[in-house]
């Protein structure tokens, strides 16, 4: 029991390590990790706190407070995303609109490995969004999907052959549209502007950096994801951006994201809405977002059921401006 007692109490020093350790600003990669568990790492710590309290060693209440405090910095950050937190984007009624001021949208990262291309197929159809935007697409995923991307009136492919591709389509007017290397080759943006009908256009910008794994440090990551909102084309006031951000919204660079271009984010206040792993939503994290910026509002936004990908799609019901 002593020697359990103390296994328990070096895990409880390890992930307060790593906690406090998250709160610097430094790039890499195994420090931002903690970010995106934080959610569950708080879990987990509960579980190791209350064994605690029953195993007699020596250092139990050195554990005990140990993992309290793992808890207390890790719910702190993920507070706002909690349904206890004040909103930050109240939903609107899309009932006053005039036709076609009013749209849907909706993103997905495929996972370029993934050859479930019957079940996304299907759930594109199903839900027949007005403006689609895909991650992960590689040459096969788009030829699997070109019965459904097809038709739409405007498409723009991007295939690359590992994780990095795109795919934009949408049925609304399109001014203009183009893919970015912000900061690295096989890591585009995609940039739009659309032309809701009765409505001022709208940017739409379509994200996917890279993810901080061994040998990729986030700085890239982070600064794509920065320059993404401040640096759009059009400086249009009102937009939207979706995609996998590889980051969680309650990081210091989702944070600085926000804050730099007024972004709004309908998770505050509303829950944490986890996108990955899909095969595991209770204890998963959201690394898929969607933010507005301007007088454009949301309607309704959602977390999609499984579709066979490692990520679950978002969906969201926007309404233009006057």
């Amino acid at each position: 029991m002593k020697t359990f007692g103390i296994a328990i109490f070096l895990v409880a020093i390890l992930m307060l390590v790593a906690v406090l350790a998250s709160l610097v600003p430094i790039d890499a990669w195994f420090v931002r990790t903690v970010d995106l568990v934080r959610e569950p790492m708080a879990y987990a710590a509960a579980i190791l706190l209350v064994i605690a309290l029953f195993v007699k060693a020596s250092v139990r209440w050195a554990t005990v407070l140990s993992l309290g405090l793992v808890i207390v910095i890790n719910v702190w950050r993920i507070w706002p995303y909690s349904a206890l937190a004040d909103t930050q984007l109240p939903l609107a009624d899309a009932a006053p609109r005039a036709d076609g001021q009013c749209f849907t949208a909706l993103a997905a990262n495929v996972k370029v490995k993934n050859t479930q291309y019957a079940m996304l197929a299907d759930q594109l159809r199903r839900y027949d969004p007005d403006v689609l935007f895909l991650m992960e697409t590689d040459a096969k995923w788009i030829e699997e999907l070109e019965p459904v991307i097809s038709r739409y009136s405007h498409v723009q492919r991007h295939p690359q052959p590992e994780a990095f591709g795109l795919v934009f389509a949408t049925r609304l007017p399109v001014l203009k549209s183009n893919v970015i290397e912000n900061t690295h080759r096989d890591t585009p943006t995609l940039y739009a502007t659309l032309q809701p009908e009765g409505s001022q256009p709208v940017e739409f910008i379509g994200l996917h950096p890279k993810p901080p794994l061994p040998g990729w440090d986030t700085e890239e990551r982070d600064e794509n994801i920065v320059n993404a909102g401040v640096q759009t084309p059009d400086r249009l006031p009102d937009a939207f951006v979706m995609g996998d951000f590889n980051d969680v919204p309650w990081s210091s660079t989702t944070e600085k994201f926000r804050e730099t271009g007024d972004w709004r984010d309908p998770r505050i206040g509303r829950g944490t809405y986890p996108t990955f792993p899909s095969d595991y939503k209770i204890v998963g994290w959201p690394l898929d977002q969607l933010m507005l910026t301007g007088d454009l509002d949301l309607v309704s936004f959602e977390v999609l059921p499984d579709n066979g990908s490692d990520h679950r799609a978002m969906l969201a019901h926007l309404c233009a401006s006057s």
